[in-house]
């Protein structure tokens, strides 16, 4: 099995792979969304978590496997960040960091709840084009509901899993 090679038969790509059609600007999602080329991604509170969680430098990686883009949040995320600060230890202190990089993207609404429904009601409804998350059931439901999704890969590194 090579490194590429996922058990699921989903096909996972990095910076120096051929990019993702829909995430590198050519869905009309993206065109619609953002008045260019750049890509729609919501971020998860998982990858908002991620620089305290997994030594993660999200923005800096997000550049450097898509180029431009544009990062939204749904206001469920905000939410569930809010709750989780509210605890102690690594996990409140990494929702609090994933709280204010969540002020780097746009805030949006959704009719949903709960954080994960709301994210794959963005996708179904051709909001964004993919979902940044380490959370392995919602990227599982993100890429049955069509879109790519950016996760880890290794240590600190970010990749494409599409659909």
């Amino acid at each position: 099995m090579t490194d590429d090679a996922r058990v699921d038969g989903r096909k996972s790509t990095s910076a120096g792979d051929a990019r993702s059609e829909d995430l590198a600007g050519g869905d009309a999602r993206s065109e619609d969304l953002a008045g260019g080329d750049a890509p729609v991604v919501a971020l998860d509170a998982s990858a908002l978590m991620a620089p305290i969680e997994a030594d993660l430098r999200l923005f800096e990686e997000l550049d450097r496997l898509l180029g431009g883009y544009e990062a939204v949040v749904p206001a469920a995320v905000v939410s569930e960040l809010d709750r989780l600060q509210g605890g102690n230890g690594k996990e409140a202190t990494a929702a609090s960091v994933g709280s204010d990089l969540a002020t780097r993207a746009e805030t949006v609404e959704t009719a949903e709840s709960y954080a994960d429904d709301a994210l794959v009601e963005l996708v179904t409804e051709g909001r964004i084009d993919g979902v940044v998350t380490n959370d392995r059931p919602l990227a599982n439901r993100v890429l049955e509901a069509g879109a790519p999704v950016i996760g880890l890969r290794g240590r600190n590194t970010l990749a494409i899993t599409e659909p």
